[in-house]
């Protein structure tokens, strides 16, 4: 037996007196009451039936339920048991793998506490950490254990109500979680399933391949600055398919020139490219013939920068692939295609924002999806001092970019939306300025992509003019 295997046995060990009283014979007759009307509870069944307020989930939280909290780590979870009460049912907090047999540990842990304690549901509460909590989270759920989230800032600010010390540890944290979770200090979570989880990821790979894209084209910037500083001023669009066919055979002034125009017109017809690109042959051969670029160390560069041409070319085709099969897969949605008669939300924003969002039945209102973005309104005022107003900052920063940049698009192509943005940045009381005014757009496409989302209703500039009613203004008298 390898040292892992006995690690785990040695934490299914269970610290209880009453386990000590019990003879395996009823322990297992109990065990198996358990499992039979255990029932794990999601978004779907609490959330999707009105608001899931803070009594519906002190209601949730019964006299009758085992209360797990889990510390999450990258290969150790650390789990403590409460009841509704507060009180520790575990004498220490249980180690267990991010594996199959370590959840298999866990699961047998509660149910001989939930057995010993008379215990008839079990719910887990931890704290999300990165991507670390979705593999536990599917399998517990999928074992009948009620799975909930609570917020680590929450977490933070409650470590010294526990024993009065800053210390905060993977043994520690559990309990903290599990009181949270008892006070009804916690969310539903939410793991997309089927054509969402496919767009989430698929968004999120997009992402990743642009951040690539990025640094290979600041790079390749970095190298022609050194040996070609004019070439920018030479080929126009450095990342163009004009300028990489050329860059990848022949990157540097002294290369240029000994092609020629003719040499590089090769290049471009070798390589079937058909435009207006041809007519800068001349001058690019121009302006490596007075390039100040060094000379020293040209081969090292050349090798490099051709290989950043070749990664920048292959990370733009893959680029359009994915975004091809995501601009599918979100049409595939309800109504999706009414947000696009919206001049500016283009099919890119519109997947982003999909992506993001989830299964928006989820939602009761659009300022559920506005609080999950990020764009929630906070201020801070106490007595005679009013703070300023902005922007929690709180939630899917993705979300919250893709949603800014529907604000941006929409007031640079929409007539009405125009509007709004002359009213709001040029009334007399209270005018915007550019930053709050984006907020304000943004939150309200999202009521709008909502309603559409929601109700299948066609996108009428008109209407939404006329909902927002402001005294003496002049988009109220145009609507």
């Amino acid at each position: 037996m390898n040292s892992k295997a006995k690690k785990t046995k040695k934490q299914a060990v269970i610290n209880n007196s009453t386990l000590n009283i019990l003879s395996k014979e009823e322990m297992a007759r109990r065990i198996a009451l358990v499992q039979e009307g255990m029932k794990a509870s999601t978004w779907r069944e609490l959330e999707t039936n009105g608001k899931f307020t803070k009594n519906d989930k002190l209601t949730f939280i019964s006299d009758d339920m085992l209360i797990l909290g889990c510390d999450i780590g990258s290969e150790t979870h650390y789990v403590r048991a409460i009841d509704s009460r507060g009180r520790e049912l575990s004498k220490d907090a249980l180690p267990f793998s991010n594996s199959s047999e370590g959840f298999q540990n866990a699961k047998a842990w509660a149910l001989e506490l939930a057995a010993a304690n008379g215990k008839h549901q079990i719910v887990l509460g931890l704290e999300p950490t990165g991507h670390y909590w979705f593999c536990l989270a599917a399998w517990m759920v999928s074992n009948n254990i009620s799975v909930v989230q609570v917020n680590p800032y929450a977490v933070k600010q409650t470590k010294e109500l526990e024993d009065n010390s800053q210390r905060k540890d993977d043994r520690k944290d559990p309990k903290l979680i599990a009181n949270l979770v008892k006070d009804g200090n916690y969310g539903m979570p939410y793991l997309p399933e089927g054509l969402y989880a496919e767009m989430r990821r698929l968004s999120m790979l997009r992402d990743q391949l642009t951040e690539d894209k990025t640094r290979n084209v600041n790079r390749l910037h970095r190298e022609m600055k050194i040996y070609f500083p004019e070439y920018m001023d030479a080929f126009g669009k450095p990342d163009g398919a004009f300028a990489l066919e050329v860059l990848k055979v022949a990157p540097f002034p002294e290369d240029i020139v000994g092609l020629g125009a003719d040499g590089l017109k090769e290049i471009w017809h070798g390589a079937k490219l058909r435009g207006r690109g041809y007519s800068k042959a001349e001058q690019i051969v121009r302006y490596a013939e007075e390039s100040v670029g060094l000379t020293q160390g040209t081969d090292g560069g050349r090798r490099a920068v051709r290989i950043f041409a070749e990664q920048i070319e292959s990370l733009s085709e893959t680029l359009d692939e994915i975004e091809a099969e995501l601009h599918r897969k979100f049409r595939e949605i309800p109504y999706a295609e009414n947000v696009l008669e919206i001049r500016g939300i283009g099919e890119n924003i519109l997947a982003g924002i999909l992506a993001e969002t989830g299964d928006i039945t989820r939602f009761d209102n659009a300022g559920e999806i506005q609080k999950l973005s990020g764009l929630g309104l906070v201020a801070c005022s106490s007595g005679k001092h009013k703070g300023e107003t902005k922007i929690s900052h709180r939630g899917r920063k993705r979300l919250r970019y893709w949603l800014f940049q529907a604000a941006k698009s929409a007031v640079s192509h929409a007539e009405e939306f125009k509007e709004l943005h002359a009213y709001y940045t040029t009334r007399k009381n209270n005018p915007l300025k550019k930053m709050q005014l984006l907020v304000v757009i943004a939150c309200k496409l999202l009521r709008i992509i909502f309603t559409i989302l929601r109700t299948g209703r066609r996108y009428d500039p008109g209407k939404m003019l006329k909902d927002i009613k402001r005294p003496g203004c002049a988009v109220a008298r145009a609507a």
